[in-house]
């Protein structure tokens, strides 16, 4: 090779080793800051516990309802665990990635006591919306007489936030959200909403329509005699509904639609089967003992939905089963839900419907 020829080789890796650093130089700073973002996460997070463990524990009393201090470092430990379970698997399932949109319709953000929510309907809502109502100064007496709607009272107090907001308010508040297995939530749904729908409402509309359109008999299976749709056609029109890309009912819509998890960093992870401890947890770490106790509020109706879940899905189809998994896939895989159990329960009992 001549030296020209030398001499444009040279340029070349010159350039290219140019651009590798331009490159790199461009990145850099994002990538440190990604790390900062989460190392600060991180250091919020812990600072909040430790300065709530040095305050609680210096001026509570053992007879207040509070958590002891080991009981209260279980549960954080508890949090932990969620909090890197949740981060795991957005990762896992590409649900953190830029081109996931966040949706901040059901955040109550309370710049008082520094506290946000997502509220998931079915999932210790009644309670947590009272309490939220009275943290917007509502008074109790209030809130026991008023035959208002407590989300409408809420709307009245807390504006429906954007995204920005959120993650502005992130900065000095604990953010948490309350979740329950899909399936529960759905059976607890169907029993509140449609089984004892009051007359004439939204609901008892839906259900007439239901039964319209779901309610079949055949010389091998009467039809059902319940006024209100039975759950295997409850079940056949969200699916329907799903299948047409309708937008479903607030009570029963995945919750990883409208709380979207992974694009918001959230400090306590509640889950309804543990929830005494969990609620806790959140008020001591927020320090909401004065406002609000950790009390059972449920608004639902009829037959406690553990007694019934059997019945409820012994009715369904495998396929009915696979669609309801489908549906409610993130909120499963997110939260560490399992369903195996619900298929036992079919085959349990050799169902015929569907």
């Amino acid at each position: 090779m001549n030296k020209r020829g030398k001499r444009n080789v040279g340029m070349i890796r010159l350039g290219r080793c140019v651009a590798f650093l331009a490159a790199a130089a461009f990145l850099l700073p994002f990538t440190i800051l990604l790390m900062v973002a989460d190392q600060q996460y991180n250091f919020t997070y812990n600072s909040k516990r430790i300065f709530y463990q040095e305050f609680v524990f210096e001026n509570g009393t053992r007879d207040d309802g509070l958590l002891s201090r080991e009981k209260f470092l279980e549960v954080g430990a508890r949090m932990d665990s969620r909090r890197e379970f949740l981060r795991s698997e957005c990762s896992r399932l590409g649900l953190d990635g830029s081109s996931q949109k966040a949706y901040a319709w059901e955040y109550l953000i309370n710049r008082q006591y520094h506290v946000i929510w997502c509220n998931i309907f079915k999932a210790a809502s009644t309670s947590w919306m009272y309490n939220f109502n009275l943290m917007a100064n509502y008074s109790a007496a209030f809130l026991n007489r008023t035959k208002e709607v407590p989300l409408e009272l809420a709307r009245k107090r807390y504006a429906r936030p954007t995204v920005e907001m959120i993650r502005k308010a992130q900065g000095d508040s604990i953010t948490f959200l309350i979740v329950r297995h899909p399936l529960e939530r759905l059976a607890s749904a169907y029993n509140d909403k449609i089984v004892h729908a009051w007359p004439k409402s939204f609901h008892d509309k839906m259900g007439r329509r239901i039964i319209k359109k779901y309610r079949k008999a055949s010389e091998s299976k009467p039809a059902p005699m319940e006024r209100y749709p039975v759950f295997e056609e409850f079940v056949s029109y969200v699916l329907d509904e799903t299948k047409a890309k309708r937008t479903l009912d607030m009570h029963w819509t995945p919750y990883t639609s409208f709380c979207t998890p992974c694009k918001f960093n959230f400090d306590v992870i509640l889950k309804f089967e543990t929830l005494d401890e969990d609620q806790r947890f959140l008020i001591q770490m927020s320090r909401l003992q004065d406002i609000v106790r950790p009390e059972w509020r449920n608004s639902g109706k009829g037959t406690n939905t553990l007694h019934n879940i059997n019945h409820l899905y012994s009715r369904l189809s495998n396929s009915q089963l696979d669609g309801l998994y489908n549906l409610y896939r993130y909120d499963f895989q997110l939260f560490n839900y399992t369903i195996q159990n619900y298929y036992d329960i079919i085959h349990s009992e050799g169902t015929t419907y569907g």
